[in-house]
């Protein structure tokens, strides 16, 4: 069974950052494309950031591009995103996510609160 696990959310100022952290439990992380995704309140869940297996590619949504960088550790089963020069937009829960053959994401996190204040 496979499990991700967010961390490292909370309530900063415009401006600040944070690091969010997701840890994946299992041998397989290594195998999987990892993705972090947000929905801010009545609003769908959008991409943020995805990374390959490597490390080496990364991609990012246009919103967030050049303030937020994945990057990801296989030897601790972990994925980062570090988010920088926050806005009040980025406010949202933030979810990590694991695609197994790139094609969806098959596993999921429960999220981690971002919130933003202007």
């Amino acid at each position: 069974q496979v499990q991700l696990v967010e961390s490292g959310g909370g309530l900063v100022q415009a401006g600040g950052s944070l690091r969010l952290s997701c840890a994946v439990s299992g041998r397989t992380f290594p195998s999987f494309l990892m993705g972090w995704f947000r929905q801010a309140p009545g609003k769908e869940r959008e991409f943020v950031a995805s990374i390959n297996r490597s490390g080496r590619s990364t991609d990012y949504a246009d919103s967030v591009k050049d303030r937020f960088t994945i990057s990801r550790d296989n030897a601790k089963n972990t994925v980062y995103l570090q988010m920088n020069s926050l806005k009040p937009e980025d406010t949202a829960v933030y979810s990590c996510a694991a695609s197994r053959y790139n094609t969806r994401y098959d596993y999921w996190g429960q999220g981690t609160q971002v919130t933003v204040s202007s």
